[in-house]
């Protein structure tokens, strides 16, 4: 799925002030509901910012990684692409966001997600178990022919062992698959059950004395 030209109007903007506090200093920013933020880019001289969190968190919910925001930062509007977001692993809050500053004119290489659609009759009816060894692919296009996502139609999987490749992807004009052609995205495997003989080795019982009870309560 790609995403057409837009208007004006339909760009999604994000206000940006440039940041003068760095390190420690930076969580006073946080507790204030305020991001610290970098932008980079080929050509452009980084740029450290700061940006609202509700703001960014609206925006981000419509553009995710592979939609361009217009920053706007000193009277500059700039097209970026969200390259990395920093979370605390303790309660997943947004620490840092890292945007990448892109010329729209130029095509880049991107990451992009995979949608697994579709229905396997090896899965349903022959009990394999789907195996997904990619979640996304990178691709080069033009900023805005950059796919939200990129589909994967299992339905092909109609017997144990058979398997998609980058390969088996069909080809679009807007954009090519980076990914060597060989690579596998998903496959299907055979069910492994647990063993349920019962155990036929025995082990003699241990005799725990006294003393050593006292020493394993310790």
């Amino acid at each position: 799925m790609t995403k057409n030209k837009i208007s004006e109007e339909e760009k999604l903007k994000l206000k940006a002030q440039i940041r003068s506090l760095f390190g420690r200093k930076v969580k006073k920013l946080r507790a204030t509901g305020i991001i610290p933020a970098n932008i980079y880019g080929t050509n452009f001289k980084s740029q450290s910012i700061s940006v609202d969190l509700k703001s960014f968190t609206r925006v981000y919910k419509v553009a995710k990684k592979t939609g361009i925001i217009y920053i706007s930062l000193e009277n500059q509007e700039l097209p970026v692409l969200i390259e990395d977001i920093q979370k605390n692993p303790t309660d997943n809050s947004i620490q840092h966001i890292v945007f990448r500053k892109i010329d729209l004119t130029k095509k880049i290489e991107k990451s992009v997600p995979i949608k697994i659609i579709g229905e396997s009759r090896a899965v349903k009816e022959l009990g394999g178990v789907l195996l997904t060894q990619l979640n996304s692919l990178t691709v080069e296009a033009l900023p805005n022919d950059i796919p939200d996502f990129i589909e994967i139609d299992i339905s092909s999987l109609k017997e144990i062992g058979q398997e998609i490749k980058v390969a088996n992807i069909p080809t679009k004009d807007n954009y090519i698959i980076k990914n060597p052609s060989d690579r596998v995205i998903v496959s299907v495997i055979a069910h492994k059950e647990e063993s349920t003989k019962p155990e036929t080795t025995t082990t003699p019982a241990e005799v725990i004395s006294e003393t050593k009870t006292e020493n394993n309560e310790r």
